[in-house]
């Protein structure tokens, strides 16, 4: 039986408690899936967790049993590394497709004041034992989180942090390559960007590498915030690949950067070009946005019948001068605390636990891409949507004279009498 509040207080553990809220636990736990296990008794456990996380095919997600050598790295190197399978409906006209897909969340390795060089490198060590472990259970396809390759420091608008952009052929992306080739597995690599070809602009982009360590291609990010700290316009500009979907030797591919997660007409376009799994790698804060993070993918998931890989970033990224972001709060020199939380959804509500809070993981998936048709059939949103009317109310909106359809009850502007 857990202590009451009363008895931690008395016992000293509260204040601990406090503490490791502050390092980025739930009240000491690693998520709310661990809160909730280890608090309520099993049989309510298992009802909230069927509200939570829903039912793939009737029942609750069964975990994967990993190889002992990814269970070893995740021991020595002190990483989440959890694993589980979603399934689809047996078909009489084709076989189970299959997949196995990794998302890697992960805070930087030194201090930001450290020399960038130093910086760049302590990541790619940092990242090797869990690429590996990826590799080592035999993960297809593996999303790595937005910027992977240095500190987020676009809330800071200092532009020498733009010394960690570089092209989409450079020294991360031959990183991950190597190791691509190696487990013949196919990586999604977000970097940031330098576009040598086109008067070193920056952008925020996704490199997508085959399993063969090929460049298949780049997205980069559509929506850019102007929130709080998020002010990104400061270091580049809203994307210009459209909608790309990416077809690999696993399955066809989307990448909803960050941000995007927020745009629903963004998530519709991948799925209109056919993308049968859309990874959101992002980098966000618990008091921006926590309350939005189980919901968004989860919802686009459902809506456009395809899986959907949410990562974010964990710990608190502290920078050498302090800053401001108009919204009247004191200059300060850290975002707040990139709550992790990375999870996977299915397009039949359901979704897995979520990754540590504020640990270093790796999360992995089996998913039988035959579901996405499944649950295209069952709904049929896409053949119920009504697409030619909002084609008619966006070309309208775009012009200068739209006015909004909006029709007024003619008693309520009239004069008494």
């Amino acid at each position: 039986m857990e202590k009451t509040e009363e008895n931690r207080k008395e016992s000293g553990d509260f204040e601990e408690e406090k503490k490791g809220f502050r390092d980025g636990s739930i009240c000491g736990y690693d998520s709310l899936h661990h809160l909730l296990s280890a608090n309520l008794q099993p049989h309510i456990f298992q009802e909230v967790s069927r509200v939570l996380l829903g039912f793939n095919r009737g029942k609750a997600l069964e975990r994967i049993v990993l190889p002992e050598s990814a269970n070893a790295l995740s021991s020595e190197h002190d990483f989440d590394l959890q694993a589980f399978s979603f399934s689809a409906d047996k078909e009489f006209l084709r076989e189970p497709r299959v997949v196995r897909v990794g998302l890697i969340q992960n805070s930087i390795s030194l201090p930001t004041t450290a020399p960038f060089l130093d910086q760049k490198r302590a990541i790619f060590q940092k990242l090797k034992p869990l690429i590996d472990a990826a590799g080592a259970s035999g993960v297809n396809i593996l999303c790595l989180q937005e910027a992977w390759m240095m500190p987020f420091a676009f809330c800071t608008r200092e532009k020498r942090w733009c010394e960690f952009a570089e092209p989409v052929d450079g020294e991360s992306t031959q990183f991950v390559q190597e190791l691509a080739r190696k487990y013949n597995m196919v990586i999604v690599s977000p970097i940031l960007e330098r576009d040598v070809n086109h008067g070193e602009t920056i952008w925020n982009t996704a490199v997508i590498i085959g399993n063969h360590g090929n460049i298949i291609g780049k997205h980069r990010k559509n929506h850019i915030p102007r929130v709080g700290d998020f002010n990104e316009s400061t270091y580049y500009m809203e994307g210009n690949t459209g909608h790309p979907v990416f077809e690999t030797a696993y399955g066809k591919i989307a990448i909803n950067i960050c941000y995007g997660r927020h745009h629903p007409l963004n998530w519709l376009a991948f799925g209109l070009n056919g993308a049968e799994i859309v990874f959101n790698p992002s980098a966000t804060v618990g008091e921006l946005s926590e309350p939005m993070w189980p919901i968004e993918a989860r919802n686009a998931a459902i809506a456009n019948s395809y899986f959907v890989g949410s990562i974010n970033r964990v710990g608190t990224e502290i920078f050498p001068n302090p800053f401001t972001s108009g919204d009247g709060k004191p200059q300060h020199t850290d975002f707040g605390h990139f709550y992790g939380s990375s999870y996977l959804s299915a397009p039949d509500a359901s979704c897995t636990p979520s990754l540590s809070r504020y640990k270093d993981g790796l999360l992995i998936s089996d998913m039988d891409l035959n579901l996405c048709r499944q649950l295209k059939d069952k709904w049929g949103f896409s053949m119920t949507a009504r697409y030619e009317l909002y084609e008619e109310l966006l070309g309208s909106y775009l012009k200068p004279n739209f006015k909004p359809q909006v029709i007024s009850d003619p008693l309520l502007h009239k004069k008494s009498t």
